[in-house]
């Protein structure tokens, strides 16, 4: 899978600038999301990130939901 473009992000809490962001990807209505990773159990090849509510409704304008 490839990121294809920004659609969100830079929290501004964030101390390294680059988290908690959301993506295009080349798969079809694929969306990638970056964000902080919890502690929760998942499957093998999964995980379970937190995101600001604020990047989340940003991603939202701006694909358009």
């Amino acid at each position: 899978m490839e990121l294809t473009q920004r659609v969100a992000g830079e929290d501004p809490d964030c101390d390294s600038g680059d988290c908690a962001n959301v993506f295009r990807t080349d798969r079809p209505d694929t969306i990638a999301i970056q964000g902080y990773l919890t502690d929760l159990p998942t499957p093998d090849g999964e995980a379970v990130v937190t995101i600001p509510e604020r990047v989340l409704r940003e991603a939202a304008r701006a694909l358009g939901w």
